[in-house]
Protein backbone atom coordinates (compact mmCIF):
# COMPACT_ATOMS: atom_id res chain seq x y z
CA UNK A 1 0.00 0.00 0.00
CA UNK A 2 1.40 3.06 -0.59
CA UNK A 3 2.42 5.88 2.15
CA UNK A 4 1.70 9.70 2.59
CA UNK A 5 4.94 9.43 4.20
CA UNK A 6 6.83 8.18 1.41
CA UNK A 7 8.47 11.15 -0.48
CA UNK A 8 7.89 9.00 -4.18
CA UNK A 9 3.69 8.24 -3.25
CA UNK A 10 3.63 11.44 -2.02
CA UNK A 11 4.89 13.21 -5.35
CA UNK A 12 2.39 10.72 -7.32
CA UNK A 13 -0.76 12.34 -5.71
CA UNK A 14 1.08 15.76 -6.32
CA UNK A 15 1.88 14.86 -10.02
CA UNK A 16 -2.00 13.65 -10.19
CA UNK A 17 -3.13 16.76 -8.36
CA UNK A 18 -1.55 18.81 -10.76
CA UNK A 19 -2.88 16.70 -13.83
CA UNK A 20 -6.49 18.80 -12.65
CA UNK A 21 -7.63 21.91 -14.49
CA UNK A 22 -10.25 24.35 -13.42
CA UNK A 23 -12.65 22.26 -16.13
CA UNK A 24 -12.07 19.07 -14.69
CA UNK A 25 -15.41 17.15 -14.14
CA UNK A 26 -16.34 14.44 -11.76
CA UNK A 27 -17.15 11.05 -12.70
CA UNK A 28 -19.85 10.96 -9.80
CA UNK A 29 -20.78 12.95 -6.75
CA UNK A 30 -21.94 16.53 -6.30
CA UNK A 31 -18.89 18.76 -5.95
CA UNK A 32 -16.80 20.80 -8.21
CA UNK A 33 -13.16 20.15 -8.47
CA UNK A 34 -12.79 23.25 -6.70
CA UNK A 35 -14.42 22.32 -3.77
CA UNK A 36 -12.57 18.71 -3.71
CA UNK A 37 -9.54 20.26 -3.48
CA UNK A 38 -11.29 22.11 -0.60
CA UNK A 39 -12.50 18.96 0.74
CA UNK A 40 -9.64 16.84 0.40
CA UNK A 41 -7.72 19.61 3.49
CA UNK A 42 -10.11 18.98 6.13
CA UNK A 43 -8.62 15.47 6.69
CA UNK A 44 -5.12 16.78 6.59
CA UNK A 45 -5.67 19.43 8.91
CA UNK A 46 -7.11 17.00 11.18
CA UNK A 47 -4.42 14.47 10.74
CA UNK A 48 -1.52 17.48 11.72
CA UNK A 49 -3.87 19.01 14.30
CA UNK A 50 -4.94 22.41 12.21
CA UNK A 51 -8.57 21.45 12.63
CA UNK A 52 -9.88 20.30 16.00
CA UNK A 53 -13.23 19.00 15.90
CA UNK A 54 -15.19 17.62 19.14
CA UNK A 55 -15.62 14.10 19.20
CA UNK A 56 -19.77 13.51 17.68
CA UNK A 57 -22.26 11.00 19.65
CA UNK A 58 -22.23 9.19 15.73
CA UNK A 59 -18.70 8.71 16.17
CA UNK A 60 -18.29 7.22 19.70
CA UNK A 61 -21.29 5.02 18.46
CA UNK A 62 -19.98 3.87 14.97
CA UNK A 63 -16.56 5.11 14.70
CA UNK A 64 -14.88 1.57 15.61
CA UNK A 65 -16.49 0.01 13.03
CA UNK A 66 -16.58 2.50 10.54
CA UNK A 67 -12.52 2.98 11.24
CA UNK A 68 -12.34 -1.10 10.89
CA UNK A 69 -13.71 -0.79 7.10
CA UNK A 70 -12.14 2.37 5.92
CA UNK A 71 -8.80 1.44 6.99
CA UNK A 72 -9.35 -2.34 5.09
CA UNK A 73 -8.20 -3.40 1.58
CA UNK A 74 -11.01 -1.98 -0.11
CA UNK A 75 -11.59 1.36 -1.68
CA UNK A 76 -13.84 4.27 -0.08
CA UNK A 77 -17.45 3.52 -1.60
CA UNK A 78 -18.90 6.19 -3.82
CA UNK A 79 -20.91 8.85 -1.93
CA UNK A 80 -19.90 8.30 1.58
CA UNK A 81 -21.34 11.00 4.28
CA UNK A 82 -19.06 13.28 5.27
CA UNK A 83 -18.80 15.18 8.06
CA UNK A 84 -20.01 19.24 8.16
CA UNK A 85 -16.79 21.04 8.14
CA UNK A 86 -15.89 19.26 5.00
CA UNK A 87 -19.13 19.28 3.55
CA UNK A 88 -17.83 22.17 0.38
CA UNK A 89 -20.38 24.14 -1.10
CA UNK A 90 -20.25 27.67 -3.13
CA UNK A 91 -17.35 28.71 -5.53
CA UNK A 92 -13.70 28.29 -4.14
CA UNK A 93 -10.89 29.50 -6.39
CA UNK A 94 -9.47 26.49 -8.07
CA UNK A 95 -5.55 27.45 -7.85
CA UNK A 96 -5.44 28.82 -4.49
CA UNK A 97 -7.15 25.32 -3.23
CA UNK A 98 -4.75 23.15 -5.48
CA UNK A 99 -1.65 25.32 -4.21
CA UNK A 100 -3.21 24.59 -0.29
CA UNK A 101 -3.96 20.59 -0.54
CA UNK A 102 -0.07 20.22 -2.63
CA UNK A 103 1.37 22.49 0.32
CA UNK A 104 -0.55 19.89 3.08
CA UNK A 105 0.45 16.51 1.33
CA UNK A 106 3.86 17.92 1.30
CA UNK A 107 4.17 18.23 4.81
CA UNK A 108 3.79 14.87 5.61
CA UNK A 109 7.27 13.58 3.92
CA UNK A 110 8.92 15.13 7.16
CA UNK A 111 7.38 11.85 8.34
CA UNK A 112 5.21 10.71 10.97
CA UNK A 113 5.73 13.01 14.00
CA UNK A 114 3.55 15.56 12.16
CA UNK A 115 0.48 13.04 12.87
CA UNK A 116 -1.98 14.61 15.85
CA UNK A 117 -1.89 12.34 18.88
CA UNK A 118 -5.34 13.28 19.76
CA UNK A 119 -8.00 11.29 18.98
CA UNK A 120 -9.87 11.15 15.40
CA UNK A 121 -13.01 13.12 15.66
CA UNK A 122 -15.07 10.30 14.23
CA UNK A 123 -12.91 7.52 14.34
CA UNK A 124 -11.23 8.04 18.09
CA UNK A 125 -7.76 6.85 18.25
CA UNK A 126 -5.74 5.93 15.21
CA UNK A 127 -2.75 4.25 14.59
CA UNK A 128 0.48 6.39 12.48
CA UNK A 129 -0.54 3.58 10.09
CA UNK A 130 -4.00 4.16 10.43
CA UNK A 131 -3.97 7.66 9.72
CA UNK A 132 -1.73 6.95 6.85
CA UNK A 133 -4.29 4.76 5.63
CA UNK A 134 -6.86 6.84 5.60
CA UNK A 135 -5.09 10.06 4.20
CA UNK A 136 -4.25 7.79 0.86
CA UNK A 137 -7.25 6.78 0.42
CA UNK A 138 -8.99 9.55 1.04
CA UNK A 139 -6.78 11.31 -1.24
CA UNK A 140 -7.08 8.75 -3.65
CA UNK A 141 -11.15 8.01 -3.68
CA UNK A 142 -11.12 12.12 -4.41
CA UNK A 143 -8.33 12.29 -7.26
CA UNK A 144 -10.44 8.88 -8.87
CA UNK A 145 -13.55 10.80 -8.74
CA UNK A 146 -11.94 13.51 -11.44
CA UNK A 147 -10.56 10.97 -13.48
CA UNK A 148 -6.62 11.08 -12.21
Amino acid sequence: MKSIFNAKDNAEFIQRIDKLSPASQALWGKMNVSQMLTHCQAPIKIAVNELELKRSLMGILFGRIARKQLTGSQPFKRNLPTFKEAKITGERDFNTEKRALTELINRFVAGPGIVTKKPHPFFGPLTIDEWDILQVKHLDHHLRQFGV
